[in-house]
């Protein structure tokens, strides 16, 4: 049997200059953070369910189409909070109970109409398992400019779409939920598992029980059968595409983070910190998101529960001063970065825009 290596703990702050600790040492600093409960992340998806229900409701009682449309916005905003709630649950960081938390996941994703396993597959798996490795994590990957070059026009024309800013919902609808979560063809997922196709039917039914209430209290009601389902499904669904698409972005799109081509030289990286953005806002909104803007935490510890990852987040920036990217949002930034971030240079280690001009300092 090999001998155990052993790691020593360090306590206080680590110099800019210093060695980065080896990761078992920095998740040792969280572990008094990755303790779970039952009631409360229960309470949290009951609220968000029953919110969720009001403003799908305001989409059929309200008159004027306005007050349907910030419905069915709210809807969708509610969709993407449950979804949180389901990501936390399919990390089994939710509560201390395995199967308890494999159902929660399942009701809290229903609304977004996410197949639970496939989406454990695509994000535990190879999201967290492989972060920013070429290859590998297909996330918002970014293509050389060969890459570029050589797709066909419709795939580059939808790719200046993708990173013009305006349509990260697109993106996530398109290349992550519809191609490699419904359904997915052999060419997105080669692995067929009987609970894929089982968490799929699950997901096809609640649609259809969905869009078949719709119908019948808008026909119940007298009102446009068309205009409540735009309402009180396409709206939500969209607005839900939109927010994790933009969430998912900014958490791994950034002009001081790294991709790789090469997994030995990812590996040295660390990139459980150096490829996430704590992006931080105004008004408390990061708590509003059941703090998945707090991500750095997040891809360092997943055992670490939404409703912790603020203070895990505070103390790994105690710990790393000046090793973790934060990122005060605003517009100007966010389209900033679209702008700059369009292809990457593997060799030069930096962003580069479509004609293949660096737009970001080359990594060390």
């Amino acid at each position: 049997m090999p001998e155990a290596i052993l790691i020593p703990a360090t306590h206080s702050a680590v110099a800019p200059d210093a060695a980065m600790p080896h990761r078992k040492v920095i998740r040792a600093w969280l572990i008094p953070l990755s303790t779970r409960v039952t009631l409360y992340p229960l309470l949290l998806l009951i609220f968000d369910y029953v919110v969720l229900l009001a403003a799908l409701a305001g989409t059929v009682l309200f008159a004027h189409w306005l007050a349907k449309l910030a419905c069915g916005v709210a809807a969708g905003f509610m969709m993407g909070r449950a979804f949180i709630i389901g990501h936390d649950a399919c990390h089994q960081s939710l509560t201390p109970h395995r199967r308890l938390n494999k159902w929660l996941g399942r009701i809290a994703f229903l609304p977004s109409l996410t197949p639970y396993s496939l989406w454990d597959v695509g994000h535990n798996v190879v999201h967290h398992g492989y972060t920013n490795l070429k290859g590998f994590d297909f996330v918002w990957a970014p293509h050389t400019q060969r890459e570029f070059s050589e797709l066909t026009s419709t795939r580059r024309a939808l790719d200046r779409v993708y990173r013009s800013g305006w349509a990260p919902g697109l993106y996530y609808m398109i290349e992550v939920w519809w191609l490699r979560m419904i359904y997915p063809s052999r060419r997105y997922m080669p692995t067929r598992r009987t609970v894929f196709l089982l968490d799929n039917l699950l997901v096809t039914a609640y649609a259809a029980l969905w869009i078949g209430a719709l119908w019948f209290v808008a026909a119940a009601t007298g009102q446009s059968v068309a205009l409540i389902l735009l309402m009180g499904f396409a709206v939500p669904f969209l607005f839900w595409c939109a927010m994790i698409g933009f969430v998912v972005y900014v958490h791994h799109t950034h002009t001081s983070v790294s991709w790789h081509a090469e997994r030995s030289a990812w590996s040295k990286a660390q990139p459980f910190v150096s490829t996430t953005v704590h992006l931080t806002f105004a008004l408390r909104i990061g708590s509003v998101l059941h703090h998945i803007m707090e991500h750095t935490a997040h891809h360092v510890d997943m055992s670490v529960p939404l409703y912790r990852l603020r203070q895990a987040q505070a103390k790994l920036e105690e710990m790393l001063p000046g090793r973790i990217i934060i990122q005060k949002f605003s517009w100007r930034w966010y389209f900033d970065t679209a702008r700059k971030c369009k292809l990457y240079d593997f060799n030069a280690h930096c962003w580069t825009d479509y004609k293949g001009r660096p737009t970001s300092v080359a990594a060390a």
